[in-house]
């Protein structure tokens, strides 16, 4: 519990005590004021009244006049004064009798009349009694409360008297030592509260306080010059170019390489926003441009007279401050990786690859020319296992010249050399040409391609018509590849809001969900099946479907078969 709510509790509840002690203080007072009061102004007063009558009763034979006169007189302030039960009958008989009296007076009415006035001053005399009995009870009662209450005001007092100081005083004590502790360099001193929340509130922020002076304590000045200057000496040495930015995008750091490529002045850009470099430096501009979103593709610039190639990567800079549990964003890093060895490699692999099957290409084609003379017999008969020999060699032929056909194509890829013919083809065209080209294929493990049309018949597709074509022969080449025996293949067009959809779904035992992302990357091949490819044909065809303006992709399960697709605008 808070102590603030404590001393609200404590002290509320006293001063409410003190409150209700004083209003009945008062109203008891007000009610003895009242009893006594009462006594005075209505049995007292009778008392008096019947005495001046007696008196005056005694004067009635030597001052008749005055005598009754003052009777009379007090007689009326009687009758004005009737308090007690049976007064006034007393009262009322008074009068009668001496009335009687005036008119004949004897000693047996003036007995009558004294005997009324002792009646009236009897009834006033046990009311003065009945009354201060009542006093009595009400002062009893108000001294009962009035203890009771004091008694309770008492206790919590001395509840607060002998709790709150030390509540109080301990932890101040306790952080006075602390500070002590602190002013003499004892940084490792630390505060630990038990009890109200604003003295654990305290304590953590004391702690906080403790911690970052022995941090600061133990790195001193010269040691994080040293420090600051390793890191400046490691950043210029690298060969990636370095751009650090605060959270402001103001520029705090930039190595040797990055200067040398934007062609920047250290001194006239260090302070200064990234945005304000920018209106002057194309390079900067592209960075800043791609810093929330980096591209894919490499960035050309040309340093050196000659071409360097970097890739951009943007690292966020968040910091846990000492003391404290939530991450602080204080800024970015822009790295530029320079890729030029490895891109000048890959240029490198390219061509050898795009040579090698060029130069390949040619002799086996010649081999496979060979192969078709020696079958059709033209040169003299063979015997069956030159025939089995023949047939092998053509398969492996043909498989060569596939691969040298996907490493061409690739090699087109990767050198941006690739050249589309995009004109207006008509779906249903590019089909047959693909099934045509995959029949005997089909035909020897017995497969049937079905076909579904669900376009009209004017409907055409902006597309390259042999890219497509290459791109569905390689589909449909997987899917008799991994369909079983006697099975067949759902080739499906339909058109959709701008696009027309090509699918191949075939019945083989399907791709596992977790190798979606890689199968369209090149020379991946799904783990566990019989590797007779290069991993090439579904990576080109995507590059293919995309410089098209198109979209590739795949569905498939385990024993669910697979359907590969792709869509092509509409003209």
């Amino acid at each position: 519990m808070k102590l603030k709510t404590k001393l609200t509790l404590g002290v509320g509840l006293l001063f409410l005590l003190i409150v209700l002690l004083s209003v009945m203080g008062s109203v008891y007072i007000n009610k003895l004021k009242s009893d006594t009061e009462k006594i005075l102004n209505a049995n007292y007063n009778s008392i008096e009244f019947s005495k001046n009558m007696l008196l005056a009763l005694d004067r009635i034979e030597t001052d008749r006049e005055a005598a009754v006169q003052a009777f009379r007189k007090n007689n009326e302030l009687q009758e004005k004064n009737l308090t007690e039960s049976g007064e006034k009958e007393a009262t009322q008989s008074l009068n009668l009798h001496f009335n009687s009296y005036l008119q004949h007076p004897d000693d047996e009415k003036e007995k009558l009349i004294r005997e009324d006035l002792v009646r009236i001053m009897t009834l006033n005399m046990k009311g003065i009694e009945r009354k201060s009995d009542m006093a009595i009870i009400t002062a009893e009662n108000a001294t009962f409360w009035i203890v009771s209450l004091g008694t309770v005001c008492f206790l919590i007092a001395f509840v607060l008297l002998f709790n709150l100081p030390q509540t109080i005083a301990e932890p101040i004590s306790q952080l006075t030592s602390s500070i002590r502790q602190i002013a003499n360099k004892n940084y490792s001193e630390r505060v630990h509260f038990k009890g109200s929340e604003e003295f654990n509130d305290l304590a953590r922020s004391f702690n906080v306080m403790a911690e970052k002076l022995q941090e600061y304590e133990s790195s001193t000045l010269s040691k994080q010059l040293m420090d600051k200057k390793r890191i400046e000496t490691l950043v210029n040495n690298m060969h990636d170019a370095v751009i650090g930015l605060d959270e402001n995008h103001f520029i705090y750091m930039i190595n040797n390489e990055a200067l040398k490529i934007t062609n920047l002045n250290k001194e006239e850009i260090i302070g200064k926003t990234v945005h304000e470099v920018a209106v002057n430096n194309d390079l900067v501009r592209e960075l800043l441009k791609n810093m929330d979103h980096p591209q894919k593709d490499p960035i050309k610039i040309v340093a050196d007279h000659k071409e360097n190639y970097f890739e951009q990567e943007v690292v966020p800079i968040n910091i846990i401050k000492t003391g404290e549990k939530e991450k602080k964003y204080i800024g970015r890093v822009i790295l530029l990786r320079n890729i030029t060895p490895f891109k000048e490699l890959d240029f490198a692999k390219t061509n050898f690859i795009a040579t090698i099957s060029h130069e390949l290409k040619t002799p086996i084609s010649a081999i496979k020319m060979g192969v078709q003379l020696l079958e059709n017999q033209k040169f003299g008969e063979l015997n069956e296992q030159q025939k089995e020999l023949l047939k092998s060699i053509n398969e492996d032929g043909q498989r060569l010249l596939d691969i040298t056909g996907e490493l061409l194509n690739l090699s087109q890829v990767e050198t941006g050399n690739i050249r589309l013919n995009i004109e207006p083809c008509a779906p249903k065209e590019m089909v047959q040409a693909a099934i045509k080209n995959v029949e005997k294929l089909a035909e020897q493990k017995n497969i049937s391609m079905i076909t579904h049309y669900e376009i009209e018949d004017g409907d055409t597709v902006a597309a390259d018509f042999d890219k497509t074509v290459w791109v569905m022969n390689n589909f449909l080449s997987n899917a008799i590849k991994h369909s079983f025996q006697d099975e067949s293949i759902s080739i499906r067009v339909e058109r959709k809001e701008s696009t027309v959809s090509f699918s191949i779904t075939d019945t083989g035992k399907g791709i596992d969900e977790k190798y979606h992302r890689q199968i369209f990357d090149r020379y991946f091949q799904v783990p566990g099946e019989h590797q007779n490819g290069t991993g090439l044909g579904l990576a080109i065809s995507k590059n293919f479907i995309e410089k098209q303006h198109g979209e590739i992709g795949v569905k498939s399960s385990l024993n669910q078969g697979s359907t590969f697709y792709f869509e092509l605008p509409v003209v």
